[in-house]
């Protein structure tokens, strides 16, 4: 099996709850998630910038890159995501954690949310469609936030999916970000203080502040 590959960012010693970032893909490719991926290389950018905000409030962050770039059907995707939550508990134990994807990440997350140490899903700009299950995230907090001009996903399919996630899901949330769109580089201040304060709400009643 190909070695998954994971970043850890500077943060707490002893987290007291983890976010892990899924960043973005294609809809098919068998190509290999190297480091110069571009939505690699954006998913590190927001993880670098929500770290150190995290890290005050007790968590650590990681980033995954995928063994491939697509979607391919979500078996494989939802497997790399498996076992990086798997290797997660092996380092930090039953921690809370929060799954922080952006577009296919945020369509990888809801599938792997049923997970038993996640508690929630924060999707950003998210790739999700009728064809993906909100079963899931029964019991689970989702969030997401979207911007109305983006072109490569839908913020209406956003909102169909966030409402059918209602009958099943503790609390739910869409963020409407204007006029923004996918890429989260126009305005990525905003997305990035998103980001925190959306992961920070799902972890609200489960992370007591900790010394680094």
């Amino acid at each position: 099996m190909p070695d998954l590959h994971v970043t850890t960012y500077d943060g707490p010693a002893r987290p007291s709850a983890m976010v892990l970032v899924l960043h973005g893909g294609k809809p098919r490719s068998r190509q290999a998630v190297g480091g110069r991926s571009a939505s690699w290389r954006r998913a590190g950018w927001l993880a670098r910038s929500v770290a150190p905000r995290l890290a005050d409030a007790g968590a650590g962050v990681r980033l995954v890159r995928y063994v491939e770039r697509g979607w391919n059907g979500g078996a494989d995707r939802a497997a790399d995501a498996r076992r990086a939550l798997d290797e997660l508990r092996d380092v930090h134990g039953e921690v809370p954690v929060v799954l922080l994807g952006h577009s296919m990440g945020a369509r990888i997350a809801v599938h792997v949310a049923d997970d038993p140490s996640v508690v929630g899903v924060v999707g950003l700009a998210p790739w999700w469609s009728a064809e993906d299950p909100v079963e899931p995230l029964r019991g689970r907090a989702l969030r997401a936030a979207h911007g109305r001009r983006d072109r490569i996903t839908s913020f209406r399919e956003t909102t169909r999916y966030v409402e059918r996630a209602r009958t099943v899901a503790d609390s739910v949330e869409l963020r409407d970000m204007g006029a923004l769109g996918h890429y989260m580089l126009s305005g990525s201040e905003r997305w990035h203080d998103t980001a925190v304060g959306l992961t920070l709400d799902v972890l609200g009643a489960e992370v007591p502040r900790s010394e680094r």
